[in-house]
């Protein structure tokens, strides 16, 4: 397997600059400065066609100037000029390259011309580059900054790639301001060459990236991505928010990075799929990924609350639970070490609540290490601990008592032991969060985020954080994925659909459907074709009546509602009646089904359907007139294992229909499972498919049976 291209792109120990000049107000300039004053210690070299020197170094006329072959090019120009310049560099050897020049894939049809002439370009010097339209990388290992913004310096624990630049160079300031650092940072921009998915396998491999972040627009090849991510989610925590699944982010992810986005629902399936934590703010992305990060995983799901306040500890514990976790009361043993820290009054129960209470070390360090060293929780959230900012708060009220003493002396009577706070996630080897309503004006705040302990600014943003923690403990305990083998293609089901295909038909009837079905072990009803009355009066006794009458007819996509089925039909007469009616209805002679009618008050819809990067998708949720009502439904990409199509089952709002209710059976999860499993082979097997719909399949006491088939041709 060839090695990532990343691996020496990100670590460079030579780098060229096209674009670079001693203009400051230039994207090239900058990103040279942020090179040459963030501590990178190798060689720099730009390149001017003009200048003699640029930002106080040698520049060169061409790459072909240059004094050695850098491992690194980097072009900020015009877009005219991207062309020859590839064409330099592979000339003089540089094999990796950074594309920061806009104006290609995102503006249309000549500009993705050009992005393909431009891999064709860097393919003949055997050159791997990011971009075009990007912002570039940095790497904190080596201070290597070629953002615009400028970079701390203090290596990172987080990795990003980025479909948007602002979002590794325009934020390093608010990271800062939160004490989130980046390890690696990768801006993708349109992925001509070098795509997020290289991006992500690169920040897995990564040992300093400790958790990696991903900002989506587009994912273009679904099946590699699911595969690289498999790779990575058992062991380190990925976190992904997508943006492209309304109308309007998909069209600004057109217009940004040439990006053609899918719907929400899709991706939200294939994340769950790729066992990726998915958040829906960049707020989140950030701050669940540096949790992650930093704080030991999560090996069960209790948890505790310490607060001095009821409001926030209450707001916590509901949102914890809400999400899954639990915060247990804490025997009578636990309570008793904890009482003697807090007032008569105060809860020890848990959550732990101190009242008001300006002792920070029983907050910080005695009850909290009375919790962790219990055995009976697995992480812990505590609400308030403050110092210096809240002492600056009440300064002004307080001045006169110290006989105005100056505000530095003021906070000097508050000696703080920070040390054995910070030290408590490491030694007992649990998650540590904190949560503040002041910033890093504070010297908690600013202590406990320099120390790798992420503070939050509300209580359920820190409840959310944990709850990520909780999912990356059940995606580290699922099943190892194996991908499964589709049986061999039915020669029968293939010989239905070429033949239909050849009649220039845009759909299967109901009845050749059904077949494919059964021909791949799918359970169908039992049902007979028939094309006058008499037969179906015979196709009525053999199947025993109750039976449903249906058209059948490929030019019938849609029956419901428009006189086409009868359903309940008990009786020669009642047949006979429905017959004649249907047939009124199509307005010929069409084919009528006769079928069983199935006994079951639970509907489930199962379908194919193909987008593109992702195909085929399997669909499975709540069926019957429920589909489209509540949406209540959760997809895949196939080939599916019997663990995803497991995983499908409990992912829809209303999982508890499959439970044993109200009188009726459990459903059968493995038959469930192999169907939806079994639908993902015959999309594999027969491309020609375009859509398929299985809806209804009815529960027949605990067997799922499917009641109506809808097979869709590509046009």
């Amino acid at each position: 397997m060839p090695e990532n291209p990343l691996h020496t792109l990100m670590n460079p120990k030579s780098i060229a600059i096209v674009g670079a000049s001693n203009n400051p107000l230039k994207m090239g300039t900058m990103q040279a400065l942020s090179a040459l004053k963030d501590g990178y210690s190798g060689k720099l070299y730009p390149i001017h066609p003009q200048e003699k020197t640029v930002i106080g170094l040698k520049a060169f006329a061409s790459p072909e100037d240059l004094p050695e072959t850098p491992d690194l090019g980097m072009i900020v120009v015009p877009q005219a000029h991207v062309f020859p310049l590839m064409e330099s560099f592979g000339r003089i050897g540089t094999k990796r390259i950074i594309v920061c020049t806009a104006g290609f894939k995102e503006v249309g049809a000549e500009g993705k011309r050009l992005e393909t002439k431009l891999n064709e370009t860097a393919a003949r010097w055997g050159i791997r580059f990011v971009g075009p339209n990007c912002m570039g990388i940095l790497n904190s290992a080596i201070s290597l900054n070629l953002t615009v913004m400028r970079f701390d310096g203090r290596p990172g624990l987080l990795g990003i790639a980025s479909q948007s630049g602002t979002y590794i160079t325009q934020t390093l300031a608010y990271l800062r301001n939160r004490g989130i650092r980046l390890s690696k940072a990768i801006s993708t921009g349109n992925e001509a060459n070098i795509d997020l998915i290289e991006a992500m396998s690169y920040l897995g491999e990564d040992e300093q990236s400790r958790a990696v972040a991903l900002y989506v627009e587009s994912i273009r090849d679904g099946q590699r991505f699911i595969e690289e991510a498999r790779k990575i989610t058992p062991y380190k925590p990925v976190f992904a928010q997508y943006v492209g699944g309304s109308t309007a982010g998909a069209r600004a992810g057109l217009s940004h990075t040439g990006a053609m986005a899918g719907p929400d629902f899709l991706y939200d399936g294939i994340f769950k799929q790729a066992g990726i934590i998915r958040v829906h703010s960049i707020e989140d992305l950030y701050a669940h990924g540096w949790t992650a990060a930093t704080q030991p995983p999560l090996q069960g799901n209790r948890i505790a609350v310490i607060t001095h306040s009821g409001g926030p500890g209450t707001a916590m514990a509901n949102a914890a639970e809400q999400g899954g976790l639990t915060v247990p009361t804490l025997s009578a043993e636990v309570q008793n070490q904890i009482r003697p820290y807090i007032p008569p009054h105060a809860s020890s129960a848990n959550p732990v609540d101190l009242t008001f209470n300006m002792d920070t070390d029983q907050m910080t360090i005695h009850i909290p290490e009375i919790l962790l060293k219990s055995g009976e929780i697995d992480g812990l959230i505590i609400h308030g601990p403050m110092r210096s900012g809240w002492m600056k708060e009440v300064y002004p009220h307080l001045s006169m008592l110290f006989n105005n003493l100056p505000l530095e002396d003021f906070l000097a009577n508050f000696p703080n032991n920070l040390a054995a706070a910070m030290a408590l996630p490491a030694k007992y080897k649990l998650p540590l969060l904190i949560c503040s309503f002041l910033d890093r004006s504070d010297n908690f705040v600013e202590t406990y985020e320099d120390n790798n302990i992420p503070v939050f600014d509300a209580p359920e943003k820190t409840a959310r954080a944990m709850l990520s923690l909780l999912r990356h403990k059940e995606i580290r305990g699922r099943k190892a994925f194996s991908r499964p083998a589709p049986p061999p293609p039915s020669p029968e089901a293939q010989k239905i659909i070429r033949n239909a295909v050849a009649a220039g038909q845009k759909a299967l009837d109901e009845a050749a459907g059904k077949r494919i079905l059964a021909l791949y072990g799918i359970p169908v009803a039992r049902e007979m074709l028939v094309f006058s009355s008499d037969e179906a009066t015979v196709a009525a006794a053999a199947i025993g009546y109750p039976v449903a009458l249906k058209a059948c007819d490929w030019q019938i996509m849609h029956k419901s509602g428009k006189g086409l089925i009868a359903l309940n039909l008990r009786t020669e007469e009642d047949l006979q009646a429905a017959f004649a009616s249907i047939r009124r209805a199509a307005g010929r002679d069409v084919p009528i089904l006769v079928q069983e009618m199935l006994a079951g008050g639970r509907e489930l819809v199962v379908g194919m359907t193909r987008f593109p990067g992702f195909d085929p998708c399997i669909l499975f949720g709540l069926g019957g007139i429920f589909t489209e009502i509540l949406k209540d439904n959760t997809l895949r990409l196939a080939p599916l294992s019997a663990a995803d199509a497991e995983e499908m089952l409990d992912d829809i709002k209303a999982k508890a229909i499959l439970d044993g209710i109200r009188g009726m059976p459990a459903a059968d999860r493995t038959a469930l499972a192999a169907i939806i499993q079994s639908l993902g082979f015959i999309a594999l097997n027969h491309n020609e498919i375009a859509e398929i719909d299985l809806n209804p399949v009815i529960l027949t006491g605990a067997n799922p049976v499917v009641a109506d088939a809808l097979f869709v041709l590509k046009g």
